[in-house]
C-alpha cells in the first residue's frame, strides 16, 4: 500500500500555462514526480472551481478560479481523488460547482465532500488498495460553502451528524481518512476546540484524520488508535510569499496503514522534494510542535496567547472601524500597538460581554446567523 494524501493543489496565473499543457516534470521536478508515479493512489485537495465563465458569489475573501483546462495538469499527475469540502469550492456559485464536477467525471477523477443536498454532500468515498478498503470522509467548517437544503454545497462539520457518518463508514471499511478543511489560517497548533473534535472523530472510526486549510505546516498527534495532523501546509499554491507558504507535507500510508512524511518547498511557481539540511529543518520542527502539544496546558495556553494577537483583528470586524492614513502611520510607528489599544478601548466592558454573549451562546448565535443571512438576499437560503 502507498496512499499519498496532499493539501491545495491550485493554479495561479504564474503556472497556468503548466497545468494546461500537463507539464507535470516542470511543476513538481523529477524526483517528486517519481513519488507520483511510484504511489498506488493520490488524493488532493482541490481549492478552487474549475470553470471558464466567472460567476463569484458575494462573501469575504478572495473568489478564486481556474480554467477548465487546468484538468490537464492534474491528469498527469494522476490524481486520483480531490476533496470538494473546502471553503473555495463555490466560490463562482453553481455553476462554477457544476463545471467542476463535470470536468472531474470526464477527466475520471473522483471526488468527495460536495453534493446538491446535505445527504448527499455527506456521502463518503470509498477505494480498494492492496486489498484493504479505504474510506475517506470529507468535510469542512461553516464559510460560505456549505451545502443547504436548497442549494449545493460543501459537507459542513456536524458534530451531531459526522461522528456518525464516521462510524457507519467504519463499519464498512478496513480504514477510515478523515479529511477536515478547517483550523485557522497560519496558525500551527490546534485550537483546544479543533484538538476535541479530532479526537472525537479517532474515537468514532478515523484511523487518520487530516487538517487542511491553515497554509502551515502544523504538528501531528498519535491519539487512541489513530493519527491526526493538524495542518500539512499547502501543496501547490503559488499566491503568497507569506513564509508559512513556502513549505508543506506529503502524508504517505503504507502496509498496515503505517504514516510518514514527505517535505516539500515551494521554489517560485513550482514545488520541489525538499533535501538535506532543508528537509531535516521541516521534520525537525514539526516533530518539535508535535512534542509541544503533549505538554499538559500547553494547547490552551497557546491559543490564548493566539487570541489575544486576534483580538483586535476581529474587533475592527466587528466595528466595521477604518482607521485614516494619519492613524496608520502612528500606528506604525508604535509598533502597531495604537490601533489594538484604542479598539480595546472603544469595546467597553459591558459591550464586550454582551458580543461574548451573542456568540457563545447557541440560540443566540442562531439567531444572530439567522438574521445575518436573511439580511442579504443572495445567501438568504444559504
Amino acid at each position: 500500500m502507498n496512499i499519498l494524501i496532499g493539501a491545495d493543489f491550485v493554479p495561479t496565473k504564474s503556472n497556468a500555462e503548466y497545468f494546461k499543457k500537463g507539464d507535470i516534470k516542470h511543476l513538481f521536478g523529477e524526483q517528486l514526480t517519481k513519488v507520483f508515479e511510484n504511489a498506488d493512489y493520490r488524493i488532493f485537495n482541490l481549492e478552487i472551481p474549475l470553470t471558464d465563465k466567472e460567476s463569484p458569489i458575494s462573501k469575504c475573501g478572495p473568489n478564486l478560479i481556474a480554467q477548465i483546462s487546468s484538468i490537464n495538469g492534474y491528469k498527469a499527475a494522476g490524481v486520483d481523488l480531490f476533496t470538494l469540502a473546502n471553503n473555495h469550492v463555490l466560490d463562482q456559485g453553481k455553476v462554477g460547482l457544476k463545471n467542476t464536477i463535470n470536468t472531474l467525471n470526464s477527466a475520471g477523477i473522483g471526488y468527495v465532500g460536495v453534493g446538491n443536498t446535505p445527504n448527499e454532500a455527506a456521502k463518503p468515498f470509498v477505494f480498494d488498495c492492496d486489498g484493504k478498503k479505504i474510506g475517506v470522509y470529507a468535510c469542512v467548517e461553516h464559510e460560505f460553502s456549505v451545502v443547504a437544503d436548497s442549494s449545493a454545497g460543501a459537507n459542513p462539520i456536524d458534530l451531531l451528524e459526522s461522528p456518525d457518518h464516521i462510524a457507519a463508514l467504519k463499519a464498512q471499511c478496513d480504514y477510515v481518512i478523515v479529511l477536515y478543511h478547517g483550523g485557522k489560517e497560519h496558525y500551527r497548533y490546534p485550537s483546544p476546540n479543533l484538538q476535541k473534535v479530532c479526537r472525537k472523530l479517532v474515537d468514532k472510526g478515523a484511523d487518520l484524520v487530516v487538517c487542511q486549510h491553515s497554509h502551515c505546516i502544523g504538528c501531528e498527534e498519535r491519539y487512541a488508535k489513530g493519527t491526526i495532523v493538524y495542518g500539512q501546509g499547502n501543496f501547490l499554491f503559488d499566491d503568497s510569499d507569506d513564509e508559512f507558504w513556502q513549505t508543506g507535507l506529503l502524508i504517505e500510508i503504507h502496509d498496515d496503514f503505517e504514516i510518514s512524511y514527505i517535505p516539500l518547498v515551494k521554489r517560485k511557481e513550482t514545488i520541489r522534494l525538499a533535501e538535506g539540511y532543508e528537509a531535516e529543518q521541516i521534520i525537525n520542527s514539526f516533530s518539535k510542535r508535535s512534542k509541544e502539544i503533549l505538554a499538559e496546558g500547553f494547547v490552551n495556553h497557546k491559543y490564548s496567547l493566539f487570541a489575544a494577537d486576534m483580538l483586535p483583528t476581529y474587533l475592527m470586524r466587528i466595528s466595521s472601524y477604518k482607521p485614516g492614513i494619519i492613524l496608520r502611520i502612528c500606528n506604525r510607528l508604535s509598533g502597531y500597538h495604537l490601533i489594538p489599544f484604542l479598539l480595546r478601548q472603544k469595546y467597553v466592558k459591558f459591550k464586550r460581554l454582551a458580543i461574548e454573549n451573542s456568540i457563545a451562546c447557541e440560540a443566540h448565535r442562531e439567531l444572530f446567523l439567522q438574521g445575518l443571512r436573511g439580511e442579504n438576499d443572495e445567501n438568504a437560503y444559504r
